[in-house]
C-alpha cells in the first residue's frame, strides 16, 4: 500500500511544477530554485506564487509578466530586472533592491513593501491597492529621462 501510493505521489509532483517549467527557461528556474543566484535569468511568464525567494539574487533577471503573489522576495536583489506586468500582489518586499528596475503595469495590491530601494525604478501604472509601503519611495510614473536597460 505505501509503495503504491509512493509510486503515485512520484508521478504526480512533477504536475505541480508544469506552468513554471513551460512559462520560463527551465534550467534558470531550476538553478533560481536551486541557489537562489539566478543573474539575468529568462524567466518571463514563470509562475512562482508563493515561493520562499529570501535573498535571491535576480539582477538583470527578466521576470516580465511573472506571477510572484504571495511570494517571500525579502532582501532580493532586483537591480535592473524586468518585472514588466508582473504579478506581486500580497508579496512580502522587504529590503528588496529594485534600483533601475521596470515596474511599469506591476501588480502590488496588498503587498508589504518596506524599507526597499527603487532609485531609478521605471513605476508606470503599478497598481498599489491596500498596499503597505514604509520607507520606500513608491511614486507614480517613472524617472524623466532614465535609461532602462535592454531586458529582451
Amino acid at each position: 500500500m505505501k509503495l503504491k501510493l509512493f509510486a503515485a505521489l512520484a508521478l504526480a509532483t512533477p504536475l505541480f511544477f508544469v506552468n513554471a517549467v513551460n512559462a520560463g527557461n527551465s534550467q534558470d528556474l531550476q538553478k533560481l530554485l536551486s541557489t537562489g543566484d539566478c543573474q539575468r535569468c529568462r524567466l518571463p511568464g514563470v509562475d512562482l506564487s508563493g515561493a520562499h525567494l529570501i535573498g535571491a539574487d535576480l539582477r538583470g533577471a527578466n521576470l516580465k509578466g511573472a506571477n510572484l503573489s504571495g511570494a517571500n522576495l525579502e532582501g532580493a536583489d532586483l537591480t535592473n530586472a524586468n518585472l514588466q506586468g508582473a504579478n506581486l500582489s500580497s508579496a512580502f518586499l522587504t529590503n528588496v533592491n529594485f534600483k533601475k528596475a521596470n515596474l511599469n503595469g506591476v501588480n502590488l495590491t496588498r503587498a508589504h513593501i518596506y524599507d526597499s530601494n527603487v532609485y531609478g525604478a521605471s513605476m508606470e501604472n503599478m497598481n498599489i491597492t491596500d498596499a503597505e509601503i514604509f520607507n520606500t519611495g513608491i511614486g507614480v510614473g517613472g524617472e524623466e529621462g532614465a535609461q532602462m536597460p535592454d531586458w529582451d
